[in-house]
């Protein structure tokens, strides 16, 4: 992987590229170029040679009919990032940066729909707007192992007769199949770890459960899958395969029993420094190499010694990756299946690390001062929605909850007996590891440091507007990442600090006797 800067004009942010040259020269040509890209170069450019305008292009040929990529061009340069850049800049920040990692085969977790017949299968996303899906068996954004899986389980389908779901209907055996990627195997060197991916495969199956009577058909299906694609084939591609039982007429793609059939059962991958458990149920980034790049800048965030609160924390993956020089961490979830993939994540944590680390099954919206208060730095991960209105509320008026919180303190320094029964099963269903965490009879801190990871661009610039309104909050650094090439979408990595922005001290002018 090479590292390159991108010249461009002062709106536009600090960009580091990673794009491997390779896999761009062997991209096949596209009609229509549009003009040509600002110089890549390895340091400040003292030229204006352009690039090749192909050189960073999708080269796809599902582009036009699939909808999950929205540009051909410049993969490595959404049009979004000039408003990402004027608003940070508008907002205090004037050195905000863009790193993008792989621009093609980045996707290590797709969820694809099945449709079509047992002779002809669909197997990709819905056309835009629409329920018809798109055939997608060259996607240029999945790792090239999860279009490999797909590529057996189209083979499997027809072989053994498999019935594709009819949506109006209700009937059919196979709706979904979700693939996910796991990069990390120690057995191979670190630069070929990532291209010979295992796949783990989850087949989301239109039955009740395991007793109904297709469940023949299912386990020929895992069967073949596994025969063709597990160690013994000639071809090791598979991890796993699981079952996910569906008979919901909503568009919800899982229901809630999941089977575990044939291959390991536990999935790992290595991010942010540390091995990651991460079950078919768990929520997990689809880019993982920009993922990880993104977990090591967010620790450079994060003082040693500091307490950290993580919000909408998931299987933990943010407040783990932070526990080793932390004092402590706590992440708050409301999805009760992460706590396993939490559990074993812990068990593999270096023994070095110290810190009181805590899990707990909750909704950080109900009562968001509980989980704020004791935290020097809090790390929000919210959905494409953004954050919950009593939790921003809660941001917003911190520096009112500070003061009561000392000015109770000094009046009592008596433990008050907890009797609300979210907080008490909240307690009751947690995992703690680690040192103890202080006693709750001694002033408790409120975060100075507001840490927030966004997916969804326009909900956070209302949530940082709302915020920054608050003058409780200075917006005092912001970082965008590339998370899905091809579409205009970015993560953002946005760091607030406590307190209104102090303006930059002047030059004094000289006074004339």
């Amino acid at each position: 992987m090479t590292l390159r800067l991108l010249s461009a004009p002062p709106s536009i942010p600090l960009f580091t590229c990673h794009a491997s040259s390779t896999t761009a020269a062997a991209a096949r040509p596209l009609p229509s170029p549009p003009p040509p890209l600002p110089q890549l170069s390895s340091s400040p450019p003292t030229s204006s040679t352009p690039q090749s305008p192909l050189t960073c292009a999708l080269h796809c040929p599902h582009f036009q009919s699939c909808s999950g990529c929205t540009h051909e061009f410049n993969l490595h340069r959404p049009d979004i990032l000039e408003d990402a850049s004027d608003f940070f800049r508008k907002h205090g920040v004037s050195d905000f940066t863009f790193d993008t990692c792989k621009l093609w085969g980045w996707r290590c977790r797709a969820k694809l729909a099945v449709r079509g017949s047992s002779l002809d299968p669909l197997i990709g996303l819905y056309e835009e707007g629409t329920h018809n899906v798109v055939d997608i068996p060259q996607c240029k954004a999945h790792h090239p192992n999860i279009n490999a899986a797909v590529e057996l389980l189209r083979q499997g389908i027809a072989e053994l007769d498999i019935e594709p779901y009819v949506e109006d209907e209700g009937t059919g055996e196979l709706r979904y199949v979700q693939m996910a990627v796991t990069t990390h195997n120690t057995s191979l060197p670190a630069a070929e770890r990532y291209m010979n991916g295992k796949v783990q495969v989850t087949l989301v199956w239109n039955s009740r459960n395991e007793n109904s009577p297709s469940s023949n058909k299912l386990n020929e299906l895992a069967n073949f899958l596994w025969k063709n694609g597990g160690p013994k084939s000639k071809l090791h591609l598979l991890h796993s395969v699981w079952v996910n039982f569906q008979t919901s007429t909503n568009n919800i793609i899982f229901g809630n029993r999941w089977r575990h059939l044939l291959g390991e059962r536990d999935f790992w991958e290595h991010v942010g420094g540390i091995d990651v458990s991460l079950a078919p149920s768990s929520f997990g980034q689809a880019n993982t190499r920009a993922f990880d790049v993104l977990l090591r800048k967010l620790q450079k965030y994060v003082p040693h010694g500091a307490s950290v609160a993580d919000l909408y924390a998931g299987a933990g993956v943010i407040g783990l990756s932070l526990a080793a020089t932390r004092k402590s961490v706590k992440c708050i979830e409301i999805n009760k299946e992460s706590k396993a993939s939490f559990e074993k994540t812990i068990g593999r944590l270096p023994a070095t690390v110290d810190s009181s680390i805590t899990w707990h099954h909750a909704d950080a919206s109900r009562e968001p001062f509980l989980w704020l208060v004791g935290s020097d730095v809090v790390v929000v991960d919210p959905p494409r929605k953004g954050l919950d209105v009593s939790l921003k509320d809660a941001l917003q008026n911190i520096s009112s909850m500070e003061r009561k919180i000392f000015s109770s303190f000094e009046s009592s320094n008596s433990v008050k007996e907890e009797k609300r029964p979210w907080v008490l099963r909240a307690k009751e269903d947690s995992v703690q590891v680690g040192r103890k965490p202080p006693p709750e009879n001694i002033p408790q801190s409120v975060p100075q440091t507001l840490i927030y990871i966004s997916c969804g661009w326009e909900s956070f610039k209302e949530d940082c507007k709302s915020l920054l309104s608050s003058k409780a909050w200075h917006l005092d650094k912001a970082h965008g990442f590339n998370f899905f090439p091809g579409t205009q979408s970015i993560e953002i990595l946005a760091v607030f600090k406590r307190g209104p922005q102090k303006k930059k001290p002047g030059k004094k002018k000289k006074k004339h006797l």
